[in-house]
């Protein structure tokens, strides 16, 4: 199925009927089904063991269900886990601009929308920031994107929703100039408008007497809507990885039906052919119940006890090969490959799978940023973010190496690189040591009096070296 781009969704007459064709064109794209798997995964309702059914086959060749052994259905969680190492790893501590005021022009609720949008960019390969007031981010399984053929760009989008498969559902167009709303409420097929278009923008005053009153409206310089891929490759974290869950979960809980099977005892009863199947049904019962048997020797009957060896080791070694080559193939970081009281080069030896993963995902956030930053009017490079690596570190020796730094530092540089101290409070530790000196200062005369001698000699130091060099 080809996509809908944005040329064949502004040549339709009809913007109802494009809205509805659009969902169900991208219901139906491969981007969309992955989403959809990837959600199973992500509920540690993995699709290849929890629909897994045991079959045995008959004398013909045909397979029917073994009802029979056991089934159980054990399902891994990898796939939550290092998508959520990864995304953590770059956005756990939020992110921060070189202009403290760039960050509210983005909306509130920034970080905690970009870490939601980050970490379903991951597992769907794609998601959605929209900005207006604060920031919200959008799924690849509730939003229709629709890109320009000549440049690539996302011109326009579609949010669908429903409660359920019986509930109507909602929808709003996303366009340059405006949003539109429309839902299924009330028609049998397809949708019907419900809200004319809108811009985005309303200029609000406030007064006593009148309250909120709307004085205008307008819209942003470009599109609020725009793509965030999880990286380069445009793909969901799933391809590539599924065939080593689904195997790992199958070995897994298959050495755990063979632990069930195989923990019985069977017996083999020798000349006692003329037993039926109720007799020996009896036989068992009362082994099980009673422990105990009387059995007639004298014309060679004999019950003997058998019990079955699973393959324990070589199975128990696969699993943990399997698991080894997830965390490489996926470059995550096993915490329990790392030795208690390891040195940091030994630490950021083990996170330089991680560092190069991070490096790919946070270009992607860049230039999200970057692109959401035209449609509201920020410099590209004033939209630039910075990150704080969410990792584990030996912190004395951290701490050591800076302390040896810390008279060719300012204060501001230091609380940056202490590994204790997050982003968030670096400005609110500036502030209360600046209210502590203040404070001191006003405690004390003489030393505002020396400081006002200093700064008067430093100053005229610097009118003199003027004088001298000119």
């Amino acid at each position: 199925m080809s996509m809908i781009t944005y040329q064949d969704f502004v040549e339709q007459t009809n913007v109802q009927d494009a809205v509805w064709s659009a969902i169900n064109n991208w219901k139906g794209s491969d981007i969309y089904k992955t989403a959809v798997t990837a959600d199973l995964y992500d509920r540690q309702q993995n699709q290849t063991i929890m629909e897994y059914v045991q079959k045995v086959y008959t004398l013909t060749g045909n397979a029917v269900e073994n009802r029979v052994a056991s089934n159980n259905r054990i399902a891994s969680n990898f796939f939550r886990r290092l998508n959520t190492q990864r995304c953590t790893y770059s956005l756990g501590n939020g992110v921060t601009f070189n202009k403290p005021s760039v960050k509210d022009q983005f909306g509130t609720r920034l970080d905690t929308a970009l870490i939601d949008a980050g970490y379903f960019a991951l597992i769907h390969g794609l998601s959605f920031l929209f900005t207006s007031d604060r920031m919200y981010y959008f799924k690849a399984t509730e939003f229709v994107p629709l890109f320009d053929e000549d440049t690539g760009a996302m011109r326009a989008g579609i949010r669908f929703w429903r409660l359920d498969n019986d509930k109507p559902m909602f929808a709003v167009l996303y366009m340059e100039d405006g949003y539109t709303k429309f839902s299924t409420k009330d028609t049998n097929n397809g949708m019907i408008m419900i809200e004319q278009r809108k811009p985005y923008i309303q200029h609000i005053i406030k007064s006593e007497a009148d309250g909120e009153e709307v004085v205008g409206e307008s819209n942003y310089s470009g599109l609020p809507v725009v793509p965030l891929w999880g990286s380069k490759l445009h793909q969901s974290t799933l391809v590539g990885m599924k065939g080593a869950i689904d195997s790992y979960d199958l070995i897994r809980s298959g050495f755990a039906n063979d632990l069930t099977d195989c923990a019985q005892i069977y017996w083999i009863l020798e000349n006692y052919g003329g037993m039926t199947d109720d007799d020996l049904i009896k036989f068992r019962d009362r082994l099980v119940f009673n422990h105990i048997a009387e059995m007639d020797t004298s014309m060679g009957g004999k019950a003997t006890p058998y019990t079955q060896e699973i393959p324990y080791q070589a199975r128990s070694q696969y699993l943990e090969l399997i698991k080894a080559g997830i965390y490489e193939d996926f470059g995550a970081l096993d915490v329990h490959t790392i030795a208690a009281g390891a040195t940091n080069d030994h630490i950021d030896a083990a996170y330089q799978p991680m560092d190069e993963n991070a490096d790919d995902f946070e270009a992607q956030i860049i230039e999200c940023l970057q692109n959401l930053g035209k449609a509201l009017g920020i410099d590209e490079e004033d939209a630039i973010p910075q990150f704080k690596r969410n990792r584990i570190s030996n912190q004395l020796e951290q701490v050591q190496m800076l302390t040896q730094e810390a008279e060719w530092l300012d204060e501001q540089t230091i609380l940056e690189k202490l590994p204790n101290v997050t982003v968030d409070e670096i400005e609110k530790i500036l502030k209360r040591k600046d209210a502590e000196d203040m404070e001191r200062m006003a405690m004390n005369p003489f030393a505002n009096q020396e400081q006002a001698q200093e700064d008067e000699t430093e100053q005229n130091e610097g009118v003199n070296d003027a004088t001298n060099a000119g």
